[in-house]
């Protein structure tokens, strides 16, 4: 299963089972970055642990019509805060192992700095406005994972201050 949503030419949302390759995904931004001197990449892994328990995995499940929109809106929230060049997010569904690639951003942009902050926006944004649900796999059973008040206070960082 793969679901793919390009909102320019350049840029790439993808959610899917398959594994994906960052050489090629590195390339392909590097390719449509003439213009650009920064590519900023992010890779998530499954980890091994979570709250002092060891996991053997985790299965993800999405509603692939929210999710498209909520990706789409997420790459163009960081496309409105910085000046960008090519975005890549890619984030896999299904039962993954241990240590098994989950999620990549890419960005490009003029600057480094922009690159950076929007990487680290998608990332934060995507792990409370995307909807994925969860289940970590472990040798006592297997939990649905609850939203962190962590991730939120980290999205909340990238809103305007109101007085």
């Amino acid at each position: 299963m793969s679901a793919n949503l390009n909102l320019h030419n350049e840029d790439r949302i993808s959610v899917q089972e398959a594994d994906f390759d960052v050489a090629f995904e590195y390339q392909r931004l590097q390719h449509l970055s003439a213009n650009n001197g920064a590519v900023v990449f992010f890779v998530g892994l499954v980890r091994d642990f979570n709250a002092n328990q060891l996991l053997n995995g985790l299965f993800l499940e999405h509603y692939p019509a929210m999710t498209q929109i909520a990706l789409a809106d997420i790459v163009r929230q960081a496309k409105e805060k910085w000046s960008l060049g090519s975005v890549t997010l890619i984030h896999r569904v299904g039962k993954l192992a241990v240590n098994e690639q989950i999620v990549m951003v890419g960005v490009t942009s003029q600057h480094r700095q922009a690159a950076f902050q929007s990487a680290e926006f998608m990332m934060d944004y995507l792990k409370v406005n995307a909807p994925f649900w969860k289940k970590e796999l472990s040798e006592s059973g297997d939990f649905w994972v609850e939203a962190k008040q962590t991730d939120q206070q980290a999205a909340n960082r990238w809103s305007p201050k109101t007085s």
